[in-house]
């Protein structure tokens, strides 16, 4: 298996070498079916790798990434998605056309070990077709949306679905990702998955294992929580991952729609002869003076009666201020002048003492023994050096 494997890869990078990745592919879809293209790593690889490499058997396998966008566009169309989960995995466009048209896509391929650059051009061609009548959307739980895209898988699903419906005549109309229609990313472990939308149409109508799905008692175990239990031989998967999620089952028959109602029918804009022209009413006069009032004038008085009131507290205020304090300052004044006069009349008073003054503040005196020594005399040139050597606080006094 490894060996056909290898061979087929060898044989498609010849095939890209012999046409060139960077030739322009041109598909035709109709309206309203699903339309998938994968973007093969093996296409682009010719274009990284010289075709001496390719004959001395030294072929790579590099990790890519691509970026796809409409021509002279930042992005792609509004029907057209593009997903691509790693770089050694390949890319898948996308999508189902609603109006007919022609869409130029660009694909680049930058490959992750030489950062080399590679381009394709996909022109997209989209036919009228009238829209399948009846149609159905099925929840697949356990797929991701690159796991769904293959045609290999597409038409396993679609054989399970054609058991369903009781008809071979089925077509993949759309397949959407969980995500995008609001689904909560999983957590990164075995057994979570993301989830895609499988929307199916055909000619024929519903069967009655479809129908069973509208019943009101299916939709009273939906909304409860409950287990929904399956019409017997209604549960058609031969794959487990492929099984569908009975609850998030709609159906649609769009030949119950009412059609819009057709535009209107332009007119040549000119008036019959003998016709004359009737103007609308102009609407009548309206009087803006309230609103001005109300808008500019009160606002504007307020503001002028808030400035004056400011105003009189700045500065109508400031003399009461200023008075207040020099009465304060006399206050101090007259307590300063009072201070000082007292001090004067203790002083005066203390001079006119007729007692004598303790002995304790006179000169020369003993406190231990009460006795007072002779004054010095104050006129003589020199003082006795007995005088002068002898305490007259101590205890003896010289002998006479």
């Amino acid at each position: 298996m490894a060996g056909c494997r290898s061979w087929v890869f060898f044989l498609t990078v010849c095939a890209a070498s012999l046409f060139g990745a960077n030739a322009e592919i041109k598909v035709t879809i109709p309206v309203g079916k699903l339309f998938t293209y994968e973007l093969l790593r093996e296409t682009f690889q010719n274009d990284f790798e010289p075709l001496s490499k390719l004959y001395a058997g030294r072929l790579y396998d590099d990790p890519m990434i691509f970026k796809c966008n409409r021509q002279n566009f930042p992005d792609l169309p509004e029907w057209l998605r593009f997903t691509q989960r790693h770089p050694y995995d390949n890319g898948f466009l996308y999508g189902t056309p609603v109006s007919p048209g022609k869409s130029i896509i660009e694909i680049y391929a930058i490959n992750k070990r030489t950062y080399e650059a590679a381009r394709q051009i996909l022109v997209i061609k989209i036919t009228a077709e009238e829209m399948l009548p009846y149609q159905a959307e099925f929840f697949i739980e356990l797929r991701e949306i690159e796991k769904v895209l293959p045609s290999s898988v597409q038409d396993e699903i679609k054989q399970d679905l054609q058991k369903l419906w009781d008809t071979e005549a089925l077509e993949i109309v759309n397949i959407t990702n969980a995500l995008d229609r609001g689904g909560r990313v999983p957590l990164p472990l075995a057994g979570h998955f993301e989830g895609v939308y499988v929307k199916v149409g055909s000619e024929q109508y519903f069967s009655d294992c479809l129908l069973s799905a509208t019943t009101p008692e299916h939709e009273r175990q939906c909304k409860t929580g409950a287990k929904v239990k399956v019409p017997g031989g209604c549960n058609f998967c031969s794959i487990p991952s492929n099984c569908i999620t009975w609850c998030k089952t709609e159906l649609f028959d769009l030949t119950q729609l009412t059609p819009p109602p057709p535009p209107p029918t332009m007119g040549s804009g000119i008036l019959a002869e003998g016709g004359e022209f009737d103007p609308p009413e102009s609407p009548p006069s309206r009087d803006f003076l309230p609103d001005y009032i109300v808008t500019v004038i009160v606002p504007l008085i307020i503001a002028i009666i808030l400035c004056i009131l400011l105003a009189y507290i700045m500065f109508g205020r400031r003399e009461g201020v200023e008075k207040r304090n020099a009465r304060t300052n006399q206050i101090q004044l007259y307590h300063h002048h009072t201070i000082h006069g007292n001090t004067d009349e203790l002083r005066n008073m203390a001079g006119n003492r007729s007692t004598p003054p303790p002995l304790s503040t006179l000169p020369m005196f003993n406190s231990r023994t009460g006795d007072r020594a002779p004054p010095l005399q104050s006129d003589s040139p020199s003082i006795p050096l007995i005088m002068a050597q002898h305490d007259p606080y101590s205890d003896t006094l010289p002998r006479k």
